[in-house]
């Protein structure tokens, strides 16, 4: 349910803010090379022609402006190292709130071109902010930001529960199709930039909200810019904080580049007042800080030209005196009052990223350099703090990070569209779902009003004989007539008795049993005596010729016993071997002619995925018994499975069996087979060589003798949330020593790496209940398998009330899985563990002798509404069980569990 909501709310945020996400994660992939792309687009601006001349200082270049143009009020001026690069002064111009920078030439102080593109990334930042629609927009760019994390998050543990391979994590697979390829797009591409996406949202925030911003300097131990200037007024001298004004944002704007977060040796007066205004105005009488304004103070305190001029030549001697470390630029703040200082910013070279900024005060009238605060000497925290936007962008972690943080913005859009592809394919699903119901119910009301109502019974043990009774029913829904779908035991004996035509589905479980479903019916209606002269009826037995003795017996007993009560066949009962199509085709045709009705076709479809085959661990050596296996399977596609399910195998040929049969029949393993343009050795692959088979020289008339190899099933024994499919399998072997087809496929032909075709069928009737009532599992040998998905959800879903009662033959040699069990007892996830291992000892123990032993505490689980499933070989252990189960229930408490479904069995 969790799992469930997670996704709802994760889609539905994903197709209401997804538009915006793409627009900010496209602007911002733009904006995260501005700088790179104003120098690429201006050349002229960026780099001069290098005379043979020294670079003006900033005391010449201040000189400059003051004689061409007095009325330009530099806010600072910045002089970079390379000897073709430009120079910058930023200027208070009107409208511009952080100033404007103008790019000059160092040697002549000549202005540069315009920088063009500006106004572009200043409408991109905006846009990226705000949407350009001011405190508007910035709501919702930070809400959508918050859901970003949201998506991450919710992301990760809807694919986490898989354990997958580092392939199947980060790997794209082209040969998907249609939804399977758009959903692994959407996951794939998530999981690489899932650290980006957390890492921009996070300081993407830092903009957003001011709780955000604080709670984020709290989190990295460092003191935010207002609570350290709260902590300077409180520990400055009172006649310090008498007179103070800390408007100086407009007086002393940093410059445009680093408007735009580009300028690497610019100041950030936004944060924080000039060191020179804060000792300048602690030098002034305290008669004059508490009684006067600022702009009286100024304007008998601000420097002259003359003295600028002058505080700046000493500032840029004693600079280079006292500090020989490179740099790839420096800033000289332009002082506003006479107070003795200086602000200067400079940055390393080479720089760490460039906002890695080193800050310095110099002391003029006593020509020291103080206050000196390197970029390097800061923790990681401060630095992380005081560099928000490189770290956003990425060029915090350096030019390749700067470049994956960008395509991960540019991939913003890749979401949003894939998960609206998706949300549109589920629509349209449901709405072919409902089409199809209405189509259903459309069938019925136009159904034949003269015709008697058909009823379909069924029988099933794993779902077959429940799937061909409903695709009778819809098959004679279309031929417009009333159907009604029952499970067996659920056909009352007044139905039967007013019924006018039935069809029985049934399958034959065990060794001629009924389904554990279909018990109660036997035993309450098959031993009683009906007339039912009044019933037409037919019956589809479903079975398996593998068991020769006991084949479609259960199909046989019902047939035989309607017959003896009087009803009127409407033809003899066919037999299907394995959900052989062939057989369910006699069937349709057959109820087609008693009917005369028009039929359509009707058979069951076995599409098989291909999965991998990754590990292969032998259980028991030096067992006693045949050897067994643990069998690891992988798919690259996202397959489901519940536990208790089944994988139905389809067994191969091993490449030496297929080349000695064409050297039986002196054929090529090359020669081509006509309809599907194959090797006939590619087309034997599956086809079954053990039969009598006449000599062929044409291979087209080769294949047609040779029947596909029937399929085999096999317990699943782990979970979709485990990432790997587990079997475990026991070498068989005929009375000629020959590996079985199925398991000396997947125990021995099969390579590591190689293909197995493999298709997930439903087990309903062995599923794992929904809550956590108790449950007791037992088994033995193989039979473990079933019973490890069950046990491994149990645990997944943290229920503990659990039972496990295995048999085997040794213990020192057929503990299947016995870490594993152990691990999860020691944890308390699995109460109890009892073993019987039955050649540990001179007296035999069985499953069915510990469950005799235990046998109060059986009574104690299912008093408190335990559930009991039963997985492992039906021959002596399962109806060994089944008696011991009796004697210690009841008979009818036993039957009342059938009925309930709280005794459930997987047996073979």
């Amino acid at each position: 349910m969790l799992k469930k909501t997670f996704f709802q709310i994760h889609w539905f945020l994903g197709i209401t803010a997804g538009l915006v996400l793409s627009i900010m994660g496209i602007s911002g992939a733009i904006y995260s090379y501005d700088q790179q792309i104003l120098k690429l687009i201006n050349p002229h601006s960026y780099t001069v022609t290098v005379p043979n001349t020294e670079k003006l200082s900033p005391e010449q270049i201040y000189q400059h402006f003051v004689s061409a143009d007095p009325n330009i009020k530099i806010n600072s001026i910045t002089i970079a190292e390379a000897a073709d690069a430009s120079s910058s002064i930023n200027i208070v111009r009107e409208g511009e709130r952080r100033g404007y920078t103008m790019m000059i030439n160092p040697y002549t102080a000549e202005k540069l071109p315009e920088v063009k593109g500006r106004d572009f990334f200043m409408f991109i930042m905006q846009l990226h902010r705000y949407l350009t629609a001011g405190e508007v927009g910035k709501q919702i760019t930070g809400a959508s930001t918050l859901m970003l994390i949201f998506f991450v998050l919710s992301g990760v543990y809807l694919r986490w529960p898989k354990k997958h391979s580092w392939k199947q994590w980060f790997a794209i697979k082209p040969k998907l199709k249609g939804r399977n390829f758009i959903w692994d797009l959407h996951a794939v591409v998530g999981t690489w930039v899932v650290v980006f996406y957390l890492i921009i949202a996070c300081t993407g925030l830092y903009w957003s909200y001011d709780w955000w911003r604080n709670g984020m300097f709290k989190v990295m131990g460092v003191p935010s810019p207002q609570a350290q200037q709260m902590q300077n007024r409180a520990n400055a001298p009172a006649q310090q904080q008498g007179g103070q004004n800390n408007n100086h944002a407009a007086a002393n704007p940093p410059t445009q580049r680093d408007r735009q977060g580009g300028n690497p040796a610019g100041t950030n007066t936004e944060r924080a007042r000039p060191a020179a205004d804060r000792a300048m105005q602690s030098n002034q009488p305290q008669e004059r800080q508490q009684g006067r304004g600022r702009d009286h103070q100024d304007q008998h305190d601000a420097p002259n030209p003359e003295q600028i001029q002058n505080i700046l030549q000493r500032s840029w001697q004693g600079f280079h005196q006292q500090y020989s470390t490179a740099y790839s630029s420096i800033s000289f703040s332009i002082p506003k009052q006479v107070d003795g200082k200086i602000e200067i910013s400079f940055v390393d070279k080479p720089a760490q990223h460039d906002r890695a900024r080193n800050k310095a005060v110099y002391d003029y009238q006593q020509q020291k350099l103080q206050d000196i605060e390197l970029y390097k000497d800061k923790k990681l925290n401060q630095k992380i703090m005081s560099s928000m936007l490189p770290v956003h962008r990425g060029s915090f972690f350096g030019p390749v990070f700067q470049f994956l943080f960008m395509f991960a913005s540019l991939c913003m859009p890749l979401f949003f569209v894939t998960g609206w592809m998706l949300y549109l394919k589920r629509r349209k699903q449901k709405k072919l779902t409902l089409a199809a119901r209405q189509h259903m119910q459309s069938s019925i009301n136009n159904n034949d009003q003269g015709a008697v109502d058909w009823i379909i019974c069924y029988a099933s043990q794993t779902g077959v004989a429940e799937q061909l009774a409903w695709r009778t029913a819809g098959s004679l829904q279309e031929a417009q007539q009333s159907t009604q779908v029952l499970a067996l035991q659920n056909l009352s004996t007044e139905s039967l008795n007013n019924a006018q035509q039935i069809l029985f589905v049934v399958s034959t479980y065990g060794t001629g049993d009924a389904p554990d479903s279909a018990m109660s019916f036997e035993k309450n209606v098959l031993s009683k005596t009906f007339d039912l002269s009044q019933l037409r009826y037919a019956v589809l037995a479903l079975g398996s010729k593998e068991y020769a003795d006991s084949y479609c017996e259960f199909g046989h007993r019902v047939d035989a016993w309607l017959s003896a009560n009087g009803a009127q066949k409407l033809f003899d009962c066919i037999e299907v071997d394995n959900a052989n199509n062939d057989d369910i085709a006699r069937w349709n045709t057959a109820l087609a002619s008693s009917t005369q009705l028009e039929l359509h076709s009707m058979k069951l479809e076995k599409v098989f995925d291909q999965w991998q085959l990754q590990q292969r661990d032998l259980l028991n050596p030096n067992s006693l018994g045949a050897p067994a296996y643990l069998i690891t399977l992988q798919s690259d596609a996202d397959i489901l499975w519940q536990a208790g399910d089944i994988a139905e195998i389809q067994p191969a040929n091993s490449a030496a069996d297929i080349a000695k049969f064409l050297d039986s029949q002196q054929l090529s393993a090359d020669s081509m087979v006509t309809p599907s343009a194959q090797r006939l050795a590619d087309a034997l692959w599956d086809r079954n060589l053990r039969g009598d088979i006449g000599k062929s020289s044409d291979p087209e008339q080769l294949l047609a003798q040779l029947p596909i190899l029937p399929s085999r099933e096999y317990s699943i024994a782990s979970i979709p949330n485990q990432g790997d499919l587990k079997l475990v399998v026991r070498q068989q072997r005929d009375p000629q020593g020959e590996l079985g087809l199925g398991s000396g496929w997947l125990t021995q032909h099969c390579r590591l790496g190689g293909q197995v075709a493999l298709r997930i069928r439903s087990n309903p009737s062995f599923h794992l209940i929904d809550d956590n009532r108790p449950i007791i599992c037992i088994g033995n040998g193989t039979g473990i398998a079933g019973l490890l998905s069950l046990l491994s959800e149990r645990m997944h879903l943290g229920y503990h009330d659990n039972w496990l009662i295995f048999g085997e033959r040794q213990r020192a040699h057929d503990f299947f899985m016995q870490q594993q069990l152990e691990q999860w007892q020691h944890a308390h996830m699995l109460k109890r563990l009892d073993l019987a291992f039955s050649r540990d000892q001179t007296e035999k123990i069985y499953v069915h002798h510990l469950l005799r032993q235990h046998a109060e505490h059986v009574k104690t689980w299912i008093s408190n509404g335990a559930v009991i499933y039963v997985c492992g070989s039906i021959q002596g252990m399962a109806s060994d069980v089944d008696h011991a189960l009796i004697d210690i229930l009841g008979a009818d408490l036993l039957e009342q569990l059938r009925a309930e479904q709280r005794y459930r069995r997987d047996v073979y």
